[in-house]
């Protein structure tokens, strides 16, 4: 595909691409999850790796949820 535009490259492509800050793996509480540093202590679960059934239906194992987390 061609796109012929007089705007700089610059602007036609801010905002594409996302750079996150990397994802760590973590074991709490004997459950292995992908985690997502935020500071202070703290991370947000992005997914369950490894766990028990039941801890997928415990709301503060949720994706999205914020932990406390130490390196």
């Amino acid at each position: 595909m061609t796109f012929y535009t007089i705007l700089p490259m610059e602007q036609v492509f801010e905002g594409a691409f996302n750079y996150a800050q990397p994802l760590q793996e973590a074991s709490i509480q004997g459950m292995l999850m992908q985690v997502e540093p935020l500071g202070g202590g703290q991370a947000r679960i992005v997914r369950l790796l490894q766990c028990p059934l039941h801890k997928y239906l415990d709301a503060a194992f949720s994706p999205g949820s914020v932990i406390p987390f130490d390196k």
